[in-house]
């Protein structure tokens, strides 16, 4: 009877199909697969299209753009860490000139002490006592009277030097500080430039030999042309935006000329950013080294060129006057006549001669 009650709670076994049933089977596993393979493969996204040459292009000079924004707020940043540290040092080197008064003021004080020390060990009673000569022994006193007035004058110099000391000290650590932030800015600056140039660059491998020389003429026709466009009268102009009446140009020696000499000289010669010359140049380099050349002191950035003289219009432009580009002031050019600038495009792009209707006009500035 036990074993009756095992046998009826033991499952039946499980008989594989054979025959017509076995290859039904098969074929409902088969179409399941399928339909979980479908189901899958619809909730997957399609790959995105490879970007058109049109948009590579675009984007290239997008991030080259970007690239030149950054580049002008690190060279706004470099010349506020050099101011800071031009600071820190000075202040170092104050500090050092009090701490060697302050030793000198504390070697007088000892010395004085020790001679007081000696003088001064009897009670002033006795020693008069004891001295054969009075007159002597109170001329002495008189001196040591003196002393002690020249050595509270020499406490109260020590206690000044301290105060300076410190004060000077607090003032080299808030300057310390101010460096810190300013170098922290400027290694931001810097790897925004390096990652929009890289990506520039990456962009650019994806182009064919082709595309890519397509995109350094379309660049060309937008800056303005290469070395070989740098003659000014072969330069093509768009006479709906340039001024009216080309100004004359300016007289030989005067300033304008000269910057304008200078900025002939640099032509061919490569964009780097951060660069003021000899060899190389970024905008606001170019303008600066230009202006120097000169005689004429102008501050490093394109958004600090712009306030560096007297705004004119684009109808009353004459040569030397700077002419600044986009709605950031980001991009800046010498002018010298007839529509033309002569300026440091982009990185790959070499000093030239362009129109100045090639970007966004953004405002002139007369420095001279």
């Amino acid at each position: 009877m036990a074993a009756h009650r095992k046998s009826a709670h033991r499952k039946p076994k499980q008989r594989p199909f054979s025959g017509p049933a076995a290859r039904t089977a098969a074929t409902l596993a088969l179409a399941g697969a399928a339909t979980a393979t479908s189901a899958t493969g619809a909730g997957a996204a399609p790959a995105e299209p490879a970007p058109t040459a049109a948009q590579v292009r675009a984007k290239v000079d997008r991030l080259y753009h970007d690239a030149e924004v950054a580049t002008e707020k690190y060279n706004g940043a470099k010349e506020k860490a050099a101011a800071a540290t031009k600071a820190v040092d000075a202040l170092a080197d104050e500090a050092a000139r009090r701490t060697e008064r302050l030793n000198t003021a504390r070697h007088a004080l000892g010395s004085l002490a020790t001679a007081q020390y000696r003088t001064g060990a009897l009670d002033p009673a006795v020693q008069l006592a004891l001295s054969s000569d009075p007159d002597t022994y109170l001329e002495r006193s008189a001196y040591l009277d003196r002393a002690g007035d020249r050595q509270a004058g020499l406490l109260s110099g020590v206690r000044r030097q301290l105060s300076g000391l410190a004060r000077v000290k607090a003032r080299a650590d808030r300057e310390t500080e101010v460096l810190a932030a300013r170098r922290a800015e400027l290694h931001r600056h810097r790897t925004a430039i390096q990652t929009r140039l890289a990506d520039a660059r990456r962009l650019l491998a994806t182009l064919t030999a082709e595309e890519r020389a397509a995109f350094e003429r379309s660049a060309d026709a937008r800056h303005g042309g290469g070395p070989a466009h740098a003659d000014r009268s072969t330069a093509r102009t768009s006479t709906a935006r340039t001024p009216a009446a080309a100004p004359a140009p300016p007289a030989s020696g005067t300033r304008a000329a000269r910057a304008i000499s200078f900025a002939h000289g640099a032509i061919g010669k490569p964009y780097v950013w951060g660069a003021t010359g000899p060899n190389a140049f970024d905008c606001s380099g170019l303008t600066q080294a230009a202006w120097r050349a000169a005689g004429v002191s102008l501050p490093r950035t394109t958004y600090t060129q712009i306030n560096a003289g007297q705004r004119v219009s684009r109808s009353q432009l004459a040569p030397g006057d700077l002419v600044f580009f986009y709605s950031g002031i980001s991009h800046v050019g010498l002018y010298i006549g007839n529509g033309q600038m002569i300026h440091a495009p982009r990185p790959g792009a070499p000093v030239r001669i362009a129109p100045i209707d090639q970007m966004p006009f953004a405002g002139a500035t007369r420095v001279a």
